[in-house]
């Protein structure tokens, strides 16, 4: 596995030390349990689906908070079995995606033994790309649109 050394940007950037961490995490993840997609659905629609063969939708924990989403799993009983080859992984798992601003949790349903997450980006209006009308000094407060408004109408 590779190290990447990211303290070139460290100099001559200022406030990005999360991105640069989630970055440098993400690179140096060696855990690949349990198997997982994501998958755009729409303009600001996501779906995680994580794949938990053996695992039921009780012994399965999933929290969001802030800009972290976390499924863990546990296996309530093991029971005792004889295996002669056992390829299918039930240990124990934790597993956290970093969500983007305003990225909230829809629903999440468990079936065939695949965990489907859908996530939503919902921007609140105030936060929103709004026009400004700009009004002239002394020409009855005429309003100047911008070109470019313009050109989106015609199109």
């Amino acid at each position: 596995m590779r190290t990447y050394d990211l303290s070139p940007f460290w100099r001559s950037s200022v406030g990005f030390d999360r991105v640069f961490d989630l970055v440098n995490d993400t690179v140096n993840d060696s855990d690949t349990y349990p198997l997982y997609n994501i998958e755009r659905t729409g303009e600001d629609q996501y779906q995680i689906s994580l794949a938990l063969a053996g695992f039921s939708p009780e012994e399965i924990t999933i929290t969001a908070e802030q800009s972290t989403l976390t499924v863990e799993g546990r296996k309530a009983n093991k029971g005792v079995h004889d295996y002669l080859y056992q390829g299918i992984s039930m240990r124990p798992f934790r597993r956290a995606f970093n969500l983007a601003d305003y990225v909230q949790v829809k629903d999440a349903t468990f079936e065939n033994g695949m965990l489907k997450i859908a996530l939503v980006r919902e921007v609140p209006e105030a936060m929103k790309p709004r026009r400004i009308a700009i009004e002239t000094a002394g020409s009855d407060n005429q309003q100047i649109e911008n070109q470019q408004t313009e050109q989106k109408r015609a199109a």
